[in-house]
């Protein structure tokens, strides 16, 4: 049987088009990747199925060609069209068991978490990861919920049985405070594809974390 992995979560860049400020969603990720981001989730809440596929499959191309996995945000049958390393999950979305019969063994499952309850919901059998928040205020996501802080990071990231990333509100000014939460690496949106250089905001949010070069 094809053996599950989770992947690197080091530094997540979660992006759409409406993140890059009118650039190419391509060229951003491109540069993020130079950066040193380590997994990529193409979040399009909005776009329609074949809009999606195609900006899916461009993205593909991009990160395949730097070694890097494609998540595909609630959507199973465009990132199982494209060929993407799994599928991120909601907590209003295809529940993950469903998920991952679906997509099967190899791929990859993560789901979103932000009190006890939820986290509680995350079974190891199903899910490589979990991403916990809002760490801090945010503005990218209009559901996203009250912040949580470090402390609840680390209350939740205590809870779940399998790796974990932070999300909501990171920037490289603040992503120390989530050293020594337990989490194994932070979720960025509009710090890395709303900056100026997305490659310099990538090393800059690495070195913050503490992550290596």
């Amino acid at each position: 049987m094809t053996q599950r992995r989770c992947p690197n979560l080091g530094l997540y860049l979660v992006i759409g088009t409406g993140d890059t400020g009118g650039r190419p969603l391509t060229e951003i990720v491109a540069a993020a990747v130079a950066g040193g981001v380590d997994l990529v989730q193409l979040r399009e809440k909005h776009a329609d199925t074949r809009t999606l596929y195609r900006r899916a499959g461009a993205l593909k191309d991009v990160l395949d060609a730097r070694g890097v996995p494609l998540i595909v945000n609630d959507r199973l049958d465009v990132a199982l069209a494209v060929g993407a390393a799994g599928v991120h999950l909601g907590q209003d979305d295809m529940p993950p068991d469903v998920a991952r019969r679906i997509m099967g063994p190899g791929s990859i499952v993560g789901l979103s978490v932000s009190d006890s309850g939820e986290a509680a919901t995350a079974d190891p059998a199903i899910v490589d990861y979990t991403g916990i928040g809002a760490a801090f205020p945010t503005g990218t996501k209009a559901d996203a919920g009250a912040a949580i802080g470090p402390a609840g990071v680390r209350a939740l990231r205590s809870q779940v049985a399998m790796p974990s990333v932070a999300i909501g509100g990171i920037t490289a000014q603040n992503a120390a405070e989530l050293r020594g939460t337990g989490i194994e690496g932070i979720a960025v949106v509009s710090a890395i594809a709303g900056a100026d250089d997305p490659a310099a905001a990538a090393r800059e949010l690495r070195t913050a974390f503490g992550l290596p070069g």
